[in-house]
């Protein structure tokens, strides 16, 4: 019954995104289903940093990634606070864990070039869903929003008069980002086709059944297309995004102005795109500054 009531904390206080709400929601039954599996134990509220320890043996195991285990581990550690803050329980179980070790990641963003050669794919007089593949890729370059984000909008979502789209973030956070003209343009051409498909969701993007389109779909489109014209191993949504911001910096856009962009709520998160410039950087260093390829 606690997690259910965890589960509903995060939805309607901290308004956590349906999609973290899963995740966490998940997690916690893959614990519980351990805990009663190996100890007879059906109420985790109760269980002892001893079992949790056992649990993370039995992933390691099963050879799940320190990466993904430390991610179930935050989930615990937040719904043990949940408990303790509402008086649940005396004593976080989780207090003197220690996280994983894990590799440092580095997110290799698409080039220009790269982006490019992928939006020219798309004819001219593409059918429904080759307009609204290259609307959905045009939305995550020439905005930064996340997959969720895109998967979140609604008609209302776009305000033509203002050249502007609206999207809903993180803790429930609205921010409003600047639409391309030619983006605009795609976004028309995408919603005339879309007036022959019997649209079962109110969602703006939509399959060809009419059903709103989901993670692993836009995952798809954006696999299928780019695989085209990179060797890159990670092509995903968050990829594009991280182009997104990677580019702005590398053409001189301020960097608080990205984070608003991004929707990140401190400059910590975005300070990690401008690692990606650093080569750049040394290149532009080593031909600018008077000392550089100079015997002194």
């Amino acid at each position: 019954m606690s997690i259910t009531h965890f589960i509903t904390y995060l939805d309607c206080e901290r308004k956590y995104s349906p999609y973290t709400i899963a995740a966490y929601n998940k997690d916690l039954e893959s614990f519980e289903e351990f805990c009663e599996r190996e100890f007879q134990i059906k109420e985790i509220s109760t269980v002892s940093y001893t079992i949790i320890r056992s649990w993370i043996v039995n992933l390691v195991e099963n050879s799940i990634s320190n990466r993904s285990i430390n991610r179930k581990i935050s989930s615990l550690k937040s719904y043990f606070n949940f408990l303790l803050k509402s008086k649940q329980i005396e004593e976080h179980p989780l207090r003197k864990h220690k996280s994983l070790k894990v590799e440092k990641r580095v997110n290799v963003p698409f080039s220009e070039k790269e982006m490019n050669e992928v939006l020219d794919f798309f004819d001219q007089a593409g059918g429904f869903e080759q307009v609204r593949d290259k609307l959905i890729i045009e939305l995550l370059y020439t905005t930064g929003m996340r997959r969720a984000e895109l998967i979140g909008l609604k008609d209302t979502s776009i305000d033509h008069s203002q050249s502007i789209v609206k999207v809903v973030g993180k803790r429930n956070k609205e921010r409003q980002l600047p639409l391309l003209n030619s983006v605009a343009g795609t976004i028309k051409k995408y919603k005339l086709l879309r007036k022959d498909i019997h649209r079962i969701s109110d969602s703006f993007f939509v399959t060809k059944k009419g059903d709103a389109i989901y993670p692993t779909l836009v995952y798809r489109i954006i696999n299928e297309y780019f695989s085209k014209v990179s060797v890159k191993v990670k092509k995903s949504p968050h990829v594009v995004r991280h182009s997104f911001a990677t580019h702005l910096l590398s053409e001189g856009a301020d960097l608080n102005s990205v984070k608003e962009l991004l929707g990140h709520s401190s400059l910590a998160s975005t300070q990690v795109y401008t690692h990606s410039n650093l080569k750049d950087l040394k290149i532009m260093y080593n031909r600018a500054h008077p000392r550089s390829n100079k015997n002194y």
